[in-house]
């Protein structure tokens, strides 16, 4: 399995944020080219913070990176607003 060369797109300004702690998040599409079948996914690559710690990466599908992206946009209209989100949180969900 190789990742192919015209789906790899070279790394711009637009592919990633840098938090106020200094991590660097990068999100790329990534395409394997199988045998039998092509693979594509979304990858996020959290960097090292300022103190060395090391950092962590994902592999999404289209589909797990479209809810991410909801997630994040519902949990920051919330961190907007000041509010807390009514009711229960989702079963299976993380809170940092």
């Amino acid at each position: 399995m190789t990742t192919t060369g015209p789906d790899r797109l070279p790394p711009s300004e637009d592919d990633f944020v840098v938090t106020t702690c200094g991590r660097r998040i990068a999100v790329r599409c990534l395409r394997l080219a199988a045998a039998d079948r092509p693979i594509s996914r979304v990858t996020l690559a959290v960097g090292r913070d300022q103190g060395g710690e090391p950092g962590v990466w994902a592999s999404l599908t289209a589909d797990e990176a479209r809810d991410l992206a909801r997630l994040l946009l519902l949990q920051a209209g919330l961190a907007e607003r000041g509010t807390e989100p009514a009711g229960p949180s989702r079963k299976g969900s993380a809170s940092f």
